[in-house]
């Protein structure tokens, strides 16, 4: 596909890299199309990884609407500690034993977090209030008041436990933090819990297993426009 395709508009599925931020994607691509015009349709966590879409040209009105659809995530929640950032991106603190902790107990209290529910955003994340990122905030130490959103989980289940390893798949409707999920549920278990990783699998009808990684988008860029 030459480059005037790209400046046209297409949608293009990328598995993003561990530690990548989406905007890094973004720039990336940005550099190897050399077009203007290109945005991504909801954000990873720079320690997730999976489906990012990505719009250029025309496709770029569009971003709005692939926001709102359906997502599909699977990862790990880890039990027994907590973190500031609820992920990895900060140290485990607040050690609890685990060691009551059931497979039945686990897969029980996935129904307390199973259709509507009202859920917290993290104090790191990339929400606003009154104009300022509240993670600009929290790296701050100011205290944030975030009010709870309410957001459907669809599908909550839990594929397999390995403590402190438990193991799920998620759908849930857009604005669904599950970072928030994974400390919501290990408070409901009452040993704390952990995002310890994280994979988007599906975005609407959009599929993970379609996605391209950047480095062979860049390998069959460079082929069909060897001038660019």
């Amino acid at each position: 596909m030459d480059k005037t395709a790209y400046e046209q508009g297409q949608v293009l599925l990328i598995d993003k890299p561990l530690r990548w931020t989406s905007f890094d994607v973004v720039q990336k691509l940005r550099n190897i199309i050399r077009i203007k015009k290109i945005g991504h349709a909801g954000t990873l966590d720079p320690l997730a990884t999976g489906l990012l879409i990505i719009c250029t040209g025309k496709f770029t009105k569009r971003i709005n609407e692939y926001m709102a659809q359906e997502k599909e995530y699977t990862g790990t929640f880890t039990i027994g500690s907590t973190t500031p950032t609820y992920d990895l991106e900060s140290e485990p603190e607040n050690f609890r034993s685990y060691e009551d902790i059931t497979e039945e107990l686990i897969r029980e209290t996935t129904k307390k977090f199973t259709g509507e529910i009202l859920q917290v955003p993290p104090a790191h994340s990339a929400i606003k209030i009154k104009g300022k990122r509240v993670y600009e905030l929290a790296r701050q130490g100011k205290e944030v008041k975030i009010e709870p959103r309410r957001v459907t989980i669809k599908a909550f289940e839990i594929v397999n436990v390995d403590l402190p390893l438990v193991y799920f798949k998620v759908v849930c409707t857009t604005g669904t933090y599950i970072r928030s999920l994974a400390f919501d549920f290990g408070e409901a278990l009452g040993c704390g819990a952990h995002l310890s990783s994280l994979c988007r699998t599906r975005i609407g009808e959009f599929l993970l297993k379609d996605a391209q990684q950047i480095d062979s988008f860049e390998k069959k860029f460079r082929s069909d426009n060897p001038k660019d």
